[in-house]
């Protein structure tokens, strides 16, 4: 479970410093690529994709991060799914605690016409992409395995 604790602390620190910079040091758009990818500070009260779930957000934010801690603590047992999950707890932790001074949550990472996104989100989006990788890969161990040769 260590792997777990520091991924979720990796997780929390990258995702807070980032906000704090942009929030501190970017004042205009700054262009990576173009018009395609770029540095824009943005603030978002709602989720994922700033969808905005009413009076009751932040008390669906904290109990989907319990419900997602508990399922880690029981069932996180591969370095892979422990990363995962860490993934997607540190993130969801650091947009709670970006969001507690004013309501929102910094964003600062624009690619094309996506909305607006910031280190936190990514953490979570790769997360699940690690936990979808792990499902699938224990899948196919799980199928090549001989019967009666353990």
């Amino acid at each position: 479970m260590r792997i777990l604790v520091g991924t979720i602390a990796g997780a929390i620190i990258v995702s807070l410093l980032s906000a704090w910079a942009v929030g501190a040091l970017l004042t205009e758009r700054v262009a990576i690529i173009g018009s395609f990818l770029g540095l824009q500070r943005s603030y978002n009260e709602g989720v994922a994709f700033g969808i905005f779930l009413g009076s009751y957000q932040d008390i669906i934010i904290l109990v989907a991060i319990g419900v997602l801690t508990y399922a880690a603590w029981r069932s996180a047992h591969t370095t892979l799914e422990q990363i995962g999950f860490g993934l997607i707890l540190g993130g969801g932790i650091a947009n709670v605690i970006d969001r507690v001074p004013d309501g929102l949550v910094t964003d600062m990472i624009q690619v094309g016409s996506f909305p607006i996104f910031n280190v936190a989100d990514a953490s979570i989006n790769i997360g699940v992409f690690l936990l979808v990788l792990s499902f699938f890969q224990q899948r196919k161990n799980s199928r090549c395995q001989i019967p009666g040769s353990n």
